[in-house]
């Protein structure tokens, strides 16, 4: 694939970051420094979000819609900056950065590990994130898609739904085993404190609507001691027991590869939706050390305080769908002391909008109801409060 552009640029003057490359170009293991951060009294997070991008826009569509997006190709932003990100981290006022350990496309964003690197990868990314983070007293966090892997499913079509942009996978034991390794790993290798585990679901309806791979047949009557019904599909009640035991187990294998290999990493559950009848009152709720609410549906929030465990953070994400409204939220005075995160897709310099550029101007500014547009206007806000400024101050 054709790699991004590169288009060189700073968010702030600041102070220069040691470089840190492995010998040869390859892959350095980054023990965790005296320099990281604690745990913050309020998080503070955000993510330059890898996972999406947009297809063009196709003739004929309504001028309000706007154009699909699907998992990024592989290679897709591989020449993203370490320094720059951590700089543009900085600048928002981030405490805590999310990043990736490996994308939805399935390959990893570091070098020399069991999962193989986007291809074309310039820097051994999250590890340099990781060091460059530390030396701010950031956290670094990465990211693992557990129920969509396009290289999984490519890889292994017997036990997956193909590679649509959406979650394909059954949590087999051969997938388990491959999640498993491939998480001890980046726990070993990039020196991240934790991890974002996200679409901890199982595969979608529309997926199994042509039959249910023999792979997920099997696994319902290892996972419920029933056979597989002979009409091709299993009765609503037998869906969700197969489907709470399927994450259950599935989360007990994350707990499980973590407490092994390091007791004091961090599993951080993003879910959009903390009312979803497969995950109400679970062991994954319960025993996260963070769970985030990613939907702006405050009643999904109180709904997971109400689940999560006595040592569980809740945090609220405030930017990423066009629906959220960081200045209104940020205005409430009851949401001021909440754990809080963000996320944007980058453009084509791996990056958003130059952080100054969002103080520069009034957060209504930045116009328009698309989700890109409301991501911009989200950021300005979230911007400003992260940097403890008011919400309507304009920086020259």
């Amino acid at each position: 694939m054709e790699s991004r552009r590169r288009f060189l640029w700073r968010v702030v003057a600041s102070a220069g970051l040691a470089g840190v490359a492995g010998p040869s170009g390859g892959a350095r293991w980054y023990a965790p420094t005296d320099l990281r951060a604690d745990v913050p009294k309020q998080i503070k997070a955000f993510c330059i979000d890898f996972n999406w991008v947009h297809l063009e826009r196709q003739p004929g569509m309504p001028a309000s819609a706007e154009a699909p997006t699907v998992f990024a190709p592989p290679g897709h932003w591989a020449d993203a900056s370490p320094e720059d990100h951590v700089r543009w981290y900085e600048a928002l006022g981030t405490n805590v950065i999310q990043t990736f350990a490996v994308s939805c496309n399935g390959y990893a964003w570091y070098q020399g590990g069991f999962i193989p690197p986007q291809p074309g990868l310039k820097h051994d990314f999250l590890p340099e994130v990781v060091r460059f983070g530390h030396q701010k007293k950031m956290l670094v966090m990465g990211y693992f898609c557990v129920g969509a892997n396009s290289k999984w499913g490519h890889d292994h079509p017997d036990l997956s739904y193909g590679t649509p942009s959406t979650l394909h996978i059954p949590f087999t034991d051969e997938y388990l085993d491959y999640l498993s390794r491939s998480m001890a790993d980046a726990m070993k290798k990039t020196g991240m404190d934790g991890t974002m585990i996200d679409w901890v679901w199982n595969p979608a309806n529309q997926l199994r609507q042509e039959g249910w791979l023999a792979a997920e047949k099997k696994l319902f009557t290892q996972l419920t001691g029933k056979p597989f019904p002979v009409s091709g599909l299993p009765s609503q009640e037998d869906i969700l027991q197969y489907e709470r035991r399927a994450i259950d187990r599935c989360w007990a294998r994350i707990r499980d590869t973590r407490d092994r290999t390091n007791p004091k990493f961090i599993l951080w559950l993003s879910t959009n939706n903390l009312d979803d009848p497969s995950t109400v009152n679970s062991k994954l709720l319960a025993e996260c050390n963070w769970v985030m609410n990613e939907s702006p549906n405050r009643k999904l929030f109180l709904a997971g305080k109400r689940m999560v465990g006595k040592q569980t953070r809740m945090i609220q994400n405030v930017v990423g769908w066009a629906e959220h409204n960081a200045k209104e939220f940020l205005s409430d005075p009851q949401n001021r002391d909440l754990d809080l995160y963000g996320f944007a897709e980058p453009r084509d310099n791996s990056l958003p909008l130059p952080v100054a550029e969002y103080l520069r101007k009034r957060v209504e500014a930045f116009t328009g109801k698309d989700r890109l547009s409301a991501n911009d206007r989200n950021i300005a806000a979230l911007a400003r409060f992260y940097r403890g400024l008011p919400l309507d101050t304009v920086l020259p």
